[in-house]
């Protein structure tokens, strides 16, 4: 039950960074479009790269100012901890999200077996080693 939700969960976190990302790739098309007639395809092309290297600087230094003023004690591990975690980081970096989305997707394609090996790995959290 708490599985099944906690996929559900996940599931539509990841469409909301797969919609984020699509509006993202959008928003860089649209603004080529626009300086294209203006300029030459490799100025528009600069300018759209210059453009989305100042958005991830800028994001860059608000997230290194946001971990210089909190710093977060350690929370416990429980059943709910890596899903909350992992909500929290979908929230706050949507495109960060979808890349790593994209390569666990493709690692999990590749190989099924380490997919199998970390899935049981999560479930198994509450549960002491065997000796």
């Amino acid at each position: 039950m708490i599985f099944g939700k906690t996929l559900t969960t996940l599931a539509a976190a990841a469409a909301i960074a797969a919609a984020a990302a699509v509006s993202v790739v959008a928003a860089a098309f649209a603004l080529f479009a626009v300086l294209a007639p203006h300029l030459s395809a490799a100025g528009a092309a600069a300018v759209v790269a210059a453009v989305a290297a100042l958005i991830v600087g800028l994001a860059g230094l608000l997230a290194a100012r946001k971990v210089e003023e909190k710093a977060q004690p350690v929370a416990q591990l429980d059943g709910l901890f890596f899903a909350e975690k992992a909500i929290e980081m979908v929230k706050a970096r949507p495109i960060l999200t979808v890349g790593a989305g994209l390569a666990a997707g493709i690692i999990a394609f590749r190989n099924p077996a380490l997919a199998a090996i970390v899935a049981k790995a999560l479930l198994d959290v509450g549960k002491p080693p065997p000796r």
